[in-house]
């Protein structure tokens, strides 16, 4: 059997030199941090001053006189002197920073990167609403050449885009030597909601097909884990604005993607509800609510802004219904870690077997994904899907190329 392709060199990016930012983030997070468990010591004494009932729903009450005044001057102290760093740290920035000072992102460590794509995916939205810099932005890496087929990668919950590389393989490089493909990755914030970033793509593409050099033929996107859904937010934005990228899309391929949700998250959900018994376990629901929104849509599968609009706390699935697109062959891979019937609950160790795949004991929430367009991958768990032999035989097989014997 041939081995599959090496990659290619990776495409240039620049960054900036400096890591200030990264400090003044860290800062503002930890100022962030000390209010938030500020306020959860403040909950709890209040309710054990006032002797609240074990159980049962009560008000939270902020404890009054020194006790109060001692909590306030936390918070107040803790963002003044975050303030005064945020406000130095920025001065040093913009006094060092001079013109060429980038650097190629071959330079980029990927562990920071890593470390940043994490974080983003827990608390991303809360970066984002702070205006903290350590929240990634969406960008597509711009390819070193540009050919007729472009192949979109959409990365999951918590990576980035390097993380593709995994193992010394890479599907988007492999299948750019193998089947002529041009692979472009996006890096976005998984801790915003799926919508958002859905509709920021579309527009993304639209620019990006609209400067494309050569003549387009063909758009293929693939997605793994919520990227997969990312991608589905993407093409109904696009069609309900009218935009021209999806005229040009053929193929869609999920990778574990949870279509219809994962079960860690909505167990975790039921946990949150489940502090909220007692007004003594309530200050802590607080530490439950520190999901992203990234996070919290992965509950049932959220796509669109409508599906999270009843609160991100609900327990019933209360999602529109997003069929594939029409004229788009799409595929699914899902990955299984053990033999019999639980085996399929476990999936690939995150997305169950029928989440993957898009099955549904609803059929109006069916994806109705052929079978002869899915596959089910014994001994491949979720991250593993990134390297797996297996799953770059599917690809080379759907999105051409000569087979692998």
């Amino acid at each position: 059997m041939p081995a599959r392709p090496s990659p290619p060199a990776q495409p240039v990016r620049k960054r900036a030199a400096l890591r200030i930012d990264d400090v003044r983030g860290a800062v503002r997070l930890a100022v962030d941090g000390i209010g938030g468990v500020t306020r959860i010591a403040e909950g709890l004494h209040g309710t054990i001053a006032r002797l609240a009932p074990p159980v049962g729903a009560a008000p939270e009450r902020t404890p009054g006189g020194i006790s109060g005044f001692v909590y306030r001057t936390v918070r107040s102290g803790s963002a003044l002197v975050g303030a005064g760093l945020d406000a130095t740290l920025a001065a040093m920035q913009a006094l060092l920073r001079t013109p060429g000072s980038d650097v190629p992102a071959a330079a980029e460590a990927p562990q920071r990167l890593a470390m940043l794509a994490a974080l983003n995916g827990v608390l991303g939205d809360h970066l984002e609403r702070t205006g903290n810099p350590l929240a990634l932005r969406m960008e597509l890496a711009p390819p070193a050449a540009h050919g007729p087929r472009l192949l979109l990668l959409l990365h999951g919950l918590c990576l980035n885009d390097l993380q593709w590389t995994r193992g010394g393989h890479d599907h988007g490089r492999a299948l750019q030597q193998a089947a002529g493909w041009t692979p472009v990755y996006l890096r976005y914030n998984s801790g915003r909601h799926v919508s958002h970033n859905g509709a920021e793509l579309a527009a993304l593409l639209e620019d990006l097909v609209a400067r494309w050099p050569v003549p387009l033929e063909r758009i293929a996107i693939l997605g793994h884990s919520m990227g997969g859904l990312v991608a589905r937010s993407a093409v109904h934005h696009a069609h309900e604005a009218g935009m021209a990228w999806p005229q040009r899309l053929r193929h869609l391929v999920f990778l574990g993607t949870p279509h219809h949700g994962a079960a860690l998250e909505r167990a975790g959900n039921w946990v949150h509800a489940a502090l909220g018994v007692s007004p003594y376990l309530a200050p802590f629901a607080r530490l439950g609510g520190l999901r992203s929104d990234g996070i919290t849509d992965l509950r049932h599968g959220n796509v669109l802004e409508a599906d999270w609009q009843g609160g991100r706390f609900t327990h019933g699935d209360t999602r529109a219904i997003v069929p594939l697109p029409a004229g788009v062959t799409c595929y699914a891979v899902a990955g299984i870690l053990a033999d019999g019937t639980a085996a399929q609950l476990l999936g690939d160790g995150l997305v169950s077997v029928d989440s993957a795949l898009g099955r549904h004991a609803r059929k109006s929430h069916d994806l109705h994904i052929p079978a002869s367009r899915t596959a089910v991958l014994p001994g491949v768990g979720h991250l593993a899907l990134l390297e797996s032999e297996a799953v770059y035989r599917r690809l080379r097989r759907w999105l051409g190329g000569a087979p692998l014997r």
